[in-house]
């Protein structure tokens, strides 16, 4: 939802939604920093040793939940830049065979109907599913007005529903509906199963389906938002972020966020599980938001954003763990924003979205770099 999918007031706690890892926000980063006084101009920090020949692809807006096809020649992504037409999150698409985006915009698939997130290629990389508002009526849904307190929270829109379209935009199918939000959809390696957030069981819970959207599957039970899951490779697992309301006080809050259709993501870990729900286990107990998780390419590790290290509550990194918690390894060292990781099929590239070489902005851009063991 990001994954991608708004954030607000993001100084004033300690998290990051998505974006979330399919997030259905903005990225945060773009409404609360400070201009910098001198514009950055770093693309690849010195101490970022598991990537090379990074390259930029995008030069303004909001980018972000930037996902491979399955043969790697494609991405598929949200974003909102004005100069592009778009007023909030639609989807778009990339062939890396077009060249270049900062010259040539990528192809819209979303129409400008509503607002949309976690777009994901299906088999075939002919179709792309994503999430969209658009039975709720054309327009952008509001943003949730600013809080009294200050603290940062998600919108969950009751009219998230999961369509499929083709390269050229055209609506296919409505794959996943139902009262309430549906979003955050992903698709195995092997092409055979889907895993999604939905709130029909009056929680935020994962589910997992087939292909074609039939034989629904409810993964996850315990309260709390589960959201942005990734198959490992073999798609034999899942990885995903959730908050766990455990005192009296943190479940009111979070019951009273749900009834008006918000989340406040400001504690979130990593958990994996048996793509059928069993062996759920926490990964990380790093405190603050721990989100937009994916698996590395050898499926014994993983890659994720986390804000545990910061100072300011908007300081987000990549980290990669152990399946087991151990091993925590920074990965990039931008100083506001990096986020929305994802491997390439091959295990060749990393995909990503920085708030680096923004000239001093607020535009968060999609990045790619060769992977480095």
């Amino acid at each position: 939802m990001r994954t991608k999918i708004i954030f607000s007031s993001i100084v004033t706690f300690s998290f990051v939604w998505i974006m979330m890892s399919c997030s259905n926000a903005e990225n945060p980063h773009n409404k609360k920093t400070t201009k910098a006084s001198k514009p950055d101009t770093t693309i690849h920090f010195p101490q970022e040793k598991h990537l090379a020949n990074i390259k930029q692809l995008t030069a303004a807006g909001d980018n972000a939940e930037a996902y491979f096809s399955f043969n790697d020649s494609m991405i598929v992504f949200q974003a909102t830049v004005p100069k592009w037409g778009s007023q909030c999150d639609q989807i778009y698409y990339f062939p890396f065979s077009d060249g270049d985006m900062l010259t040539r915009p990528p192809k819209i698939l979303s129409n400008g109907v509503g607002r949309t997130t976690c777009s994901f290629f299906l088999p075939g990389d002919t179709t792309v599913l994503y999430a969209s508002t658009r039975s709720g009526g054309d327009d952008c849904p509001p943003l949730p007005e600013k809080r009294a307190d200050g603290k940062y929270v998600w919108p969950i829109y009751s009219d998230f529903d999961i369509y499929v379209a083709d390269l050229d935009g055209n609506l296919l199918d409505t794959l996943i509906s139902g009262p309430g939000y549906d979003a955050e959809a992903t698709v195995s390696p092997q092409g055979d199963k889907i895993v999604f957030t939905s709130l029909r069981s009056g929680d935020l819970e994962l589910y997992t389906c087939d292909i074609d959207g039939s034989n629904i599957k409810q993964i996850t039970n315990q309260l709390g938002y589960d959201g942005g899951a990734f198959f490992s490779p073999d798609g034999k697992m899942l990885v995903f972020r959730a908050s766990r309301p455990k005192t009296d006080e943190e479940i009111k809050v979070y019951k009273d966020l749900l009834a008006q259709g918000l989340v406040m993501p400001t504690n979130m870990e990593i958990y994996l599980c048996n793509v059928d729900g069993s062996n759920l286990r926490q990964v990380t107990h790093l405190g603050k938001a721990n989100w937009a998780p994916f698996f590395h390419p050898s499926g014994k590790k993983i890659i994720f954003s986390s804000n545990h290290a910061g100072h300011r509550g908007y300081e987000f990194n990549l980290y990669m763990v152990n399946l087991d918690g151990t091993g925590l390894e920074k990965i990039t060292y931008d100083p506001v924003f990096d986020a929305f990781p994802m491997f390439s099929y091959d295990g060749k590239k990393l995909i990503f979205s920085s708030n680096r070489n923004n000239g001093g902005t607020h535009n968060t851009n999609l990045f790619i770099a060769d992977w480095v063991e």
